[in-house]
């Protein structure tokens, strides 16, 4: 009885524990802002507001305003996780410079720790159960400007540069903690109606110093028949993001935008549209439509994956998104619904992001 009554705050760490071997730091590849979730995440050649702060740090120095601010929130697991996030980039050096910050979480709160709800007479004590969360937090610092003698923050054409400074911190309540260290550095390029990007993320690999309470754990695992966990080191290799957008105007109220991404991972073998070890190949594929550059609708395909059916047959499943939006003067508001039709083996999620531009008075 014992023996159960201590999974439930085991199991969290046994996650964490098995994401050294390979999913280090997957939080970091939800994504950020409503409308990106409608387009499946194919943003980083169009993307020129505040969250490209996450997405490619070069879209910064692509800001329709000097200042904006974004909020997130979503749900995941039927409200078991929380997401959130927010960021702020503000124009420097005379507006020929963007600078920003984003704050990430990705947490599951009030988790029962039953590790002392027998005490040492052999008696159960219900008072004696406390809660932890399991969170993971990141800090990212961007940096980008154009390239070129009209080197002023705008949509133009020309080339666009940038670079984040990631700060990472995990939790797992009173038995382990981590900080880490990454850059991710961007590019984007703009001629006409075609914008193409390429995205380096962890690219000096980004390192998670682990340390646990081995005080804490000795006796718990010891009961569960478990390894104590020693201090280590995980590594979350290089990706690196190509994407290509086409935007056009099909009539004198509506434009169209299309952009196709390739995710390219470097840590062995996924479970993607082309696996392959060490190089796996994500591609993804987002459509928008906008009336006047205040009324939005998105979607998006991603999240491609084989996988077997009920009769053993192979089969590729993908999960779709869409999202409305709408931007009314300085401020916008956004909705993403994911995994359209429940059709991938992916939970959908209701997400919604605002964001505030401020102009120069």
């Amino acid at each position: 009885m014992r023996k159960y009554q201590l999974l439930i705050p085991l199991l969290f760490f046994a996650i964490t524990i098995k994401a050294q071997r390979k999913y280090s730091n997957e939080f970091l590849n939800l994504g950020v802002g409503s409308s990106a979730f409608g387009l499946s995440g194919s943003v980083v050649a169009s993307v020129n507001d505040v969250t490209a702060g996450y997405w490619n740090p070069a879209g910064l120095a692509r800001m329709q305003t000097p200042r904006q601010v974004s909020f997130m929130h979503s749900d995941y697991f039927a409200g078991i996780a929380k997401y959130d996030y927010g960021s702020f980039a503000t124009s420097v050096q005379d507006n020929t410079a963007v600078v920003g910050a984003s704050i990430l979480r990705f947490g599951v709160d009030d988790i029962p720790d039953t590790s002392e709800l027998i005490d040492a007479d052999g008696n159960i004590n219900y008072d004696r159960v406390k809660k932890f969360s399991a969170a993971d937090y990141a800090f990212i610092f961007s940096y980008a400007r154009k390239k070129g003698k009209n080197n002023q923050i705008g949509d133009g054409d020309g080339l666009s540069y940038g670079a984040n400074v990631k700060v990472i911190h995990r939790l797992v309540g009173e038995y382990g903690k981590s900080w880490g260290f990454g850059l991710d550095a961007g590019i984007q390029y703009k001629k006409g109606k075609w914008s193409l990007a390429a995205v380096g993320r962890d690219i000096t690999s980004t390192f998670n110093s682990w340390s646990y309470n081995a005080d804490k754990l000795s006796t718990v695992f010891a009961q569960t028949g478990n390894d104590i966990p020693k201090n280590s080191t995980e590594i979350t290799n290089p990706r690196i993001v190509l994407g290509a957008a086409y935007t056009t105007a099909i009539s004198e109220k509506f434009n169209v935008m299309a952009e196709t991404n390739i995710n390219l991972t470097t840590d062995g073998q996924r479970n993607v549209l082309v696996s392959a070890n060490p190089v796996s190949a994500d591609p993804t594929l987002g459509l928008a439509v906008d009336y006047k550059k205040t009324i939005y609708l998105r979607g998006g395909v991603g999240n491609i994956q084989k996988s077997t059916d009920f009769t053993g047959k192979q089969i590729y499943t993908y999960q779709p998104n869409m999202g409305v939006g709408i931007k009314i003067k300085g401020f916008s508001l956004d909705y993403a619904l994911t995994n359209v039709g429940n059709t991938s083996d992916a939970l959908y999620s209701n997400v919604f992001s605002i964001r505030l531009d401020f102009e120069n008075k």
